[in-house]
């Protein structure tokens, strides 16, 4: 990706501007809680915390026991499949196939990767009534934060954001967001406070038409900045974003592997930290959860192999328990399966109709302690 040059500046008072700046900002991460993980906790105890109850228990069983709990883990409304899951069947049998399946695995929602997919000129409101014929609410959309080569006429948040934002309102889209990382402009704490403020532009648009704007992460957002290596990245994101504009789609299974990767500064000392922490410190900012599951493997550089939802090490039934603790969280939330490589046979056999139709019969299945 081509970086933009950092405008810098040798004045006394453009230094003091920054220095400045670089306090608040200081002050408003130790203030949200983002930096304060005691250094004695390493990454792998976590990693156990995390994954203990899921090792122990057999995969796509609800809890046994005198104590088991008894309110399903997914309130109904709120289980969606982001459709890139099944870019291959999207193709090859088209959206009303593809959507009747998912109305037969007990889907609600949907997320769109692009309102074609490869099946030619479909109108929004054509797959509108798709949906709705199906008893199925398209929850949200992913599309580029920008051109990689500048086209002007990409279809992304920084060249089309008025028809972006029109056509998730004419689809009936409550959130439209990106999964691109906020590294347009480098990876230094000044590069990711300039993406922030054009998130914070998108978000404002959006929300001048009812809805909301949102980012999807990957790993290395939780990776350090540059210039600034004890400041994580995704930090600065959730600083520098306005709480009332930006929101945050969580991918679960990327926040397990960027505590794997991250949880030690370049410079060798431990910064551990828990993904689901920084749900529970602010969780209006997440309404989009990504559940993707991975079985821990330290031969993938990411710590974990993906499979489908419930064959993994990923405690989904204390996440949602604990998510769906906080006041109003089992109303607020929506829970969206999501595997990448599902299309790829010699990772995944089976299918992606397979993963899709698995991953929703385990999350159905779990039960938590009612909230």
């Amino acid at each position: 990706m081509t970086q933009d040059p950092q405008h810098t500046t040798g004045s006394s008072r453009g230094t003091s501007r920054r220095r400045s700046a670089d306090t608040d900002l200081d002050r408003r991460l130790r203030r949200r809680g983002f930096l304060g993980v005691a250094a004695g906790t390493t990454a792998a105890a976590l990693l156990g915390t995390a994954t203990t109850e899921a090792a122990a228990a057999p995969a796509h069983k609800p809890g046994h026991g005198h104590h088991a709990p008894k309110k399903p883990a997914v309130p109904r409304g709120r289980l969606g499949i982001q459709l890139y899951t099944l870019r291959d069947q999207v193709q090859s049998l088209g959206f009303e196939r593809v959507f009747e399946e998912l109305a037969r695995y007990d889907y609600d929602e949907v997320e769109f990767a692009g309102y074609t997919q490869g099946t030619g000129d479909i109108s929004l409101k054509r797959l509108r009534g798709l949906l709705r014929d199906n008893g199925l609410s398209p929850v949200g959309s992913h599309v580029g934060y920008h051109a990689d080569g500048g086209d002007p006429g990409a279809y992304t948040f920084a060249t089309q954001l008025d028809k972006v934002l029109d056509d998730a309102a004419a689809l009936g889209i409550p959130h439209v967001g990106t999964p691109a990382s906020p590294n347009r402009y480098g990876n230094t704490v000044d590069a990711w406070k300039r993406a922030a403020e054009e998130f914070n532009t998108y978000g404002a648009a959006a929300r001048a038409r009812g809805l909301k704007f949102y980012q999807h992460n990957h790993a290395d957002e939780f990776g350090f900045a540059e210039d600034q290596p004890d400041v994580r990245l995704y930090d600065v994101l959730l600083a520098e974003t306005d709480p009332a504009l930006v929101y945050l789609e969580m991918d679960i299974y990327w926040a397990y592997a960027g505590q794997y990767k991250y949880s030690t500064r370049p410079d060798g000392t431990p910064a551990p930290f828990e993904p689901l922490d920084y749900v529970l410190d602010a969780p209006h900012r997440f309404p989009l959860f990504h559940v993707k599951d991975g079985e821990h493997d330290e031969t993938n550089p990411d710590g974990y192999r993906m499979v489908d939802v419930g064959d993994g090490d990923i405690d989904y039934r204390r996440f949602l328990e604990r998510v769906g603790s906080v006041p109003g969280g089992r109303r607020r939330h929506h829970w969206i399966v999501e595997r990448d490589d599902a299309v790829d046979p010699a990772a995944n056999p089976a299918g992606s109709l397979s993963t899709a139709r698995r991953s929703s019969g385990h999350l159905r299945s779990l039960r938590v302690r009612g909230c």
